[in-house]
C-alpha cells in the first residue's frame, strides 16, 4: 500500500481539531475525514467515524495494525506541518 496523495484542509479556528485530511491509497481509493487532532502528547490522527445510536463514535475505515496506522499518521503529519509554511487560505 502506498499513499499517492494528501490533501489537507487547514482549520482556521480555535480549538483542538487544526485540520481535515484525505489521502489516496495506490491512486485508486480515498479515505476522506481523517482529523489532526492537538492532543495532550502533540498532534495525532483520528481516523473518519460516526456516532452511533448509544452515543459512542465508531471508526468508518482505519488500518488493521500498528505499523499502517504509523505510516499513515506519520505521512499526515508530515502533510500538515508542510501545509503550515504554505499561504493557502485556511477553511
Amino acid at each position: 500500500m502506498n499513499i499517492t496523495d494528501v490533501h489537507v484542509r487547514k482549520i482556521s479556528h480555535e480549538g483542538k481539531m487544526k485540520a481535515v485530511v484525505s489521502i489516496t491509497l495506490d491512486d485508486v481509493f480515498v479515505v476522506h475525514d481523517i482529523k489532526v487532532i492537538d492532543g495532550e502528547k502533540g498532534l495525532f490522527i483520528a481516523m473518519p467515524s460516526k456516532k452511533t445510536a448509544d452515543g459512542e463514535y465508531r471508526d468508518i475505515a482505519h488500518p488493521i495494525n500498528s505499523a499502517t496506522r504509523q505510516i499513515i499518521q506519520t505521512t499526515i503529519l508530515r502533510a500538515y506541518e508542510d501545509a503550515l509554511s504554505t499561504e493557502e487560505p485556511e477553511v
